[in-house]
């Protein structure tokens, strides 16, 4: 197990985007919670509200080439990985011209344009591990997996996915064929609404990294500047062909399990615990003289603006019509119109 020292280690104009992929994120999710409680979501809102400082330095680090499996709590770097704050509206909404064409939950979305890869997310716990490592594979077996600049497979999970088998084989497999995979482990502390003392036994999740194969790292899942330099030597690590590497991070997720969890089982000692790593790197920030007060207002005006335009001009486009909407699964899509 390494744990990152942080100091010094991150420039300022990383920290200052990685603050604005924060910012952007949780006014989304807060336009989805509304949302959801007015009836307007195509589902539930699942939202990452104490998670986005870890992933938004996930995000940040992809580039074009690399494969980046989130989950329900990632708004933060799928932003960070290009997806446009447009799509997630159109999803959300159930609107035809989403990803999904409205025909799918709204945590399913992926993108797939270019060489640009985020993979739509598999509901069941543990399941995107194992689908990131394939297509992991699938590049190597194109010669994509070469010398010491290579893509990475980044596959974000939780510590009660992390119990699930498929997981488990997954993580094996990539210790195995030394494949350049971060697992990027949010230790919420919560599997729902199942405390950690009954989820894992070992005394720290990372403590598993070395069975794998894999390196493992820890972090506060609540200190920007550590998520940003634990996440960064991950991947750089991975790029040089340097196998598997697993970042845990411990926080606590700010909202329930979903907009329709209360999470009344949370303890008052374990809330006590951890802060909210958005104002957290706001403080930092300004402590240290790299953002003022009206550059932070800037952050925030700007933010609710690309919200509003993306919400306003999803919401103005049509709702599938079953009569006219080809259903067809995408794959079968193509091979008829020859692509």
């Amino acid at each position: 197990m390494r744990t990152v020292p942080v100091a010094s280690t991150v420039p300022d104009e990383l920290r200052l985007a990685h603050l604005r992929w924060m910012i952007l994120a949780r006014v989304i999710d807060d336009r989805l919670a509304t949302l959801y409680k007015q009836n307007a979501l195509a589902g539930s809102a699942f939202l990452g509200r104490g998670q986005e400082a870890l992933s938004a330095a996930g995000g940040i680090y992809l580039r074009p080439g690399d494969i980046f499996a989130p989950m329900i709590r990632d708004q933060a770097g799928r932003l960070a990985f290009g997806e446009d704050p447009l799509d997630v509206f159109r999803t959300c909404l159930g609107r035809r011209t989403g990803n999904t064409r409205g025909r799918d939950g709204n945590v399913h979305r992926g993108v797939h344009v270019g060489d640009r890869r985020q993979l739509a997310f598999i509901s069941h716990l543990g399941a995107m591990v194992p689908a990131t490592v394939g297509a992991l594979l699938g590049k190597r077996l194109k010669g994509e997996l070469r010398g010491t600049d290579t893509p990475v497979g980044m596959v974000s999970i939780g510590d009660g996915g992390m119990a699930a088998g498929a997981a488990h084989e997954g993580l094996n497999a990539a210790g195995i064929e030394r494949l350049p995979l971060v697992v990027m482990v949010a230790n919420n502390q919560l599997s729902y609404s199942t405390y950690n003392d009954r989820s894992f036994a070992c005394r720290h999740l990372v403590d598993r990294a070395a069975a794998y194969g894999f390196t493992g790292r820890t972090c506060d899942g609540t200190d920007a500047d550590a998520c940003l330099a634990t996440m960064g030597l991950a991947v750089a690590a991975a790029r040089r062909g340097e196998g598997p590497q697993m970042v845990v991070a411990e926080l606590l997720r700010l909202a329930g399990h979903g907009e329709h969890d209360d999470a009344s089982y949370v303890t008052p000692e374990l809330r006590s615990r951890f802060g909210d790593c958005l104002p957290l790197t706001e403080r930092t920030l300004k402590n240290q003289g790299v953002i003022d007060e009206a550059g932070l207002a800037k952050l925030w005006d700007e933010a609710r603006q690309i919200s509003q335009r993306a919400y306003e001009q999803a919401s103005s486009e049509p709702e599938p019509d079953p009569a006219q909407e080809d259903w067809c699964a995408y794959s079968a899509r193509n091979l008829r119109s020859g692509l």
